[in-house]
């Protein structure tokens, strides 16, 4: 395959970085057993810090940019796919190591490629990419330490984003009762229609002060970090999970053991990039499955051509965003 595809490449210039449209040839591309034509990929908050230099995000120079892709094998050295097989990639090291999914072509090791699940098509499974992948990781390692709905609500904070969005639309479908925590008061019934029977404003957020508030919740899923997990460690019940995913306010965290010891509160990282490929694979199983987004046409309201994508960075760096940005490439 000697043609030349378009691709949109980061490249450092001094200590910043330069993104453009590039034509470019597989020779060019990161190695990898399987290549595939690439046919939808999609913006999260990490493509833009990465394309725009906002954040650090890029280990090695140039890269082709974007996190997620799907499409359809073109080639495979890798007996576990066939050329025309429906696949999908997210996460790992694309756009950090590895050339990622904003090319019409992407070339990747065969561990990293995942089956799209059955009755999904490329673009829902870019209109759930790492965002969705990541809120149901949470759930899983949430309910594989014990969480139930029957326990009582879950709080999702930063809940507009795309993964508060569909974490909400996911726990719903689940039977939880969800409770949204948003900075967005005029996205409240965006929020109800995902799912969530409950929103509160985070502005006047009593955070309380003491090791241990009185229980409100019984486990939550955050994006925010720094004093508002704080808080959500003094307010968890009995044996409540707390998903932490996101650093959208502070990497910081002032807590006290308390929680832990005298009411068992978990604290779950989730790491939706380095996940090993067998509990990746049951991931996606569930997304295709009891996890599957029943809202998603409201979560993915954005598609847009290949062409369009750097104008939509500014968005996301803003935080201006609700729900998800899929990326159709030619």
């Amino acid at each position: 395959m000697t043609e030349t595809f378009r691709a949109y490449r980061i490249h450092q210039v001094g200590k910043g970085v330069s993104a453009r449209f590039e034509d470019l040839t597989l020779a060019d591309l990161s190695p990898g057993e399987v290549v595939i034509r690439v046919s939808h990929s999609c913006i999260n908050y990490k493509d833009a810090l990465a394309a725009t230099g906002a954040g650090r995000i890029l280990r090695r120079y140039p890269l082709v940019g974007g996190i997620d892709l799907a499409g359809t094998v073109a080639t495979s050295t890798d007996a576990r796919y066939q050329p025309g097989e429906p696949v999908l990639v997210t996460g790992n090291s694309l756009s950090e190591t590895h050339d990622g999914g904003y090319a019409q072509f992407a070339r990747v090791p065969g561990d990293w490629v995942i089956p799209i699940p059955q009755g999904m098509g490329a673009f829902e499974a870019m209109a759930v990419g790492t965002a969705g992948f990541t809120a149901a990781y949470a759930i899983h390692r949430m309910e594989t330490n014990g969480q139930d709905p029957q326990q009582g609500p879950v709080l999702v904070t930063g809940a507009t984003g795309g993964v508060g969005s569909l974490a909400i639309d996911m726990l719903s479908r689940r039977g939880y009762r969800v409770i949204a925590l948003s900075g967005k008061a005029q996205a409240a019934d965006y929020l109800r229609s995902l799912g969530a029977a409950e929103v509160l404003p985070r502005a006047g957020l009593d955070l309380g002060s003491r090791p241990l508030e009185t229980a409100r919740f019984a486990g939550a899923i955050d994006n925010l970090g720094g004093e508002v997990l704080t808080w959500l460690t003094r307010v968890v019940d009995f044996w409540g999970n707390i998903a932490s995913i996101g650093l959208a306010l502070s990497p910081e965290l002032h807590t006290t053991v308390m929680p832990f010891i005298l009411r068992g509160v978990s604290v779950l990282g989730i790491n939706s990039s380095a996940t090993p490929r067998a509990v990746r694979l049951e991931v996606w199983r569930r997304i295709g499955t009891d996890l599957r987004p029943r809202h998603l046409s409201a979560i993915a309201t954005r598609t847009i051509d290949f062409a369009d994508l750097p104008a939509a960075f500014p968005a996301y760096l803003a935080g201006t965003v609700t729900g998800r940005t899929v990326v159709r490439l030619p």
